[in-house]
């Protein structure tokens, strides 16, 4: 479960939540204050309106009624008119009639049925009832509309709709940000817990330039350092083992040594007599397993030892060359090559030391190879490293040779004893370096890397 996700979730939520009600609120209070500012207006439009009309139908009544009774009681003379020229009134069949005329209908028109004729009384109102009149439409249809449309709901409901859009769509942009954040601490976590599980061979992919990507990347080198750091130590703990073991055998074997070469000088001493033959024969043969049990005395004790160290500075390759030229003549049916990078930078390191680690290495490879085969040696500069490579075109190394190359007493090869790589890998460890071994596919063979520290230019 993506636990800091699900957080950065929540705070989010949390944070924009509270917000985001608030400014809704508030947005939703102006829209109700705005109507209510925008309705008001229209309240006394609706008011104003109404009494205009309750006035004007009292005007219009009082100025009929007036008008009728002037007319009944004589006081304003009448205009004669023919049954034609008032058609309309006279084929209604009304007995009487008002209308407005005029100018805006500022004059009422009596109606009324004579002998055979129609009689028109007018009468000027002082204003005008027919502009009245559509003012009054005018605003009646304006407050209806006002009326019909419900701004609030309108406004409010949109206000939502995209405050709910937005807030979605930084969520969804805030979950894309938390995977993106919280899966290299996944990670990150997670190798964590192999390598405090003991699988110091995690990894976590993923680096990057920012804190995160530091973190990742600190954490690879850490396990790199430990991995190389554990392999030193079992390698070391196996070393301490058989340099244990090769003490005591040298001591036994020194304890054989000395009656054998006493015995061997007292039969060599009696060639003169009958058995001459025989005794030296007999010497003979003591004297080789002498030099056989010396020379594995002699090699357990250098084992067993701990070279001492004379560091100098050093010319990688000539010491490449040197080493190559010496066994050209011990190996005339190989082939040698030399890829020396040019002005190699130096290094800090016991000669002597490193020219045994590159004879034996070059021997090893020489062996490995048939006759007509190929050694190769090339010197390049890695970082702040400089590195030695020994190939070789023989048949390569198995998966079997290369869990165990570099343990004491495990041997290969025909009368090897097993020592000669374990004590390159002492040698090279030693000077802060590395050594390892793997096969060139898909061209065959095998290559020996030694890595050493390059000694820093001055500024």
């Amino acid at each position: 479960m993506n636990r800091l996700r699900n957080r950065l979730i929540v705070v989010f939520g949390v944070a924009t939540l509270l917000p985001l009600c608030l400014t809704l609120w508030t947005a939703l209070h102006l829209l109700e204050l705005s109507r209510e500012l925008s309705t008001s207006p229209m309240t006394q439009l609706d008011e104003v309106s109404k009494s205009l009309e309750t006035t004007g139908q009292k005007l219009y009544q009082q100025a009929r009624e007036s008008l009728r009774r002037d007319a009944s009681e004589g006081h304003i003379t009448p205009k004669h008119m023919t049954p034609q020229e008032a058609q309309g009134f006279w084929d209604s069949g009304a007995s009487e009639q008002f209308e407005l005329s005029g100018e805006g209908g500022s004059v009422l028109d009596y109606y009324v049925h004579g002998k055979g004729e129609v009689l028109k009384y007018s009468r000027p109102l002082g204003l005008p009832m027919g502009g009245l009149t559509r003012q009054y439409a005018a605003a009646r249809r304006a407050v209806e509309d006002s009326s019909a449309r419900d701004l609030r709901k309108g406004f409010g409901a949109t206000l939502v709709l995209v405050l709910a859009a937005l807030w979605l769509a930084a969520l969804a942009v805030l979950v894309y940000l938390a995977n993106r954040i919280s899966q290299p601490v996944q990670r990150l976590t997670k190798g964590l817990g192999q390598v405090a599980a003991g699988n110091l061979s995690a990894r976590v992919p993923g680096g990057g330039s920012d804190e995160i990507g530091e973190a990742v990347n600190a954490f690879n080198h850490m396990a790199g350092q430990l991995e190389q750091a554990r392999e030193r130590l079992i390698h070391l703990t196996r070393l301490a083992t058989w340099q244990a073991v090769a003490r005591k055998m040298a001591h036994e074997l020194k304890n054989s040594l000395t009656p054998i070469r006493l015995t061997t000088e007292e039969i060599a001493s009696l060639r003169g007599s009958a058995d001459a033959i025989f005794l030296e024969q007999a010497a003979q043969i003591v004297a080789e397993e002498v030099n056989t049990l010396e020379r594995r005395v002699r090699a357990f004790s250098e084992f067993a030892s701990e070279p001492p160290v004379m560091p100098a500075e050093i010319d990688v390759n000539a010491l490449v060359e040197e080493r190559v030229c010496l066994l050209k003549a011990a190996h005339p049916d190989v082939a040698y090559e030399l890829r020396l990078t040019p002005q190699l930078p130096k290094a800090m390191a016991d000669p002597d030391l490193i020219k045994g680690v590159l004879t034996n290495l070059l021997e090893n490879a020489a062996e490995a190879v048939q006759p007509g085969g190929v050694v190769m040696a090339r010197t390049a500069a890695d970082g702040q490293n400089l590195r030695v490579e020994i190939h070789d075109s023989g048949p390569g190394l198995s998966e079997q040779a290369k869990s165990s190359l570099f343990e004491p007493a495990i041997s290969f090869k025909k009368g090897g004893m097993g020592l000669g790589l374990s004590i390159a890998w002492s040698i090279i460890v030693g000077h802060h370096g590395r050594i390892w071994a793997e096969n060139n596919d898909p061209d065959g063979g095998a290559t020996f890397h030694v890595s050493l520290p390059a000694m820093r230019q001055p500024a």
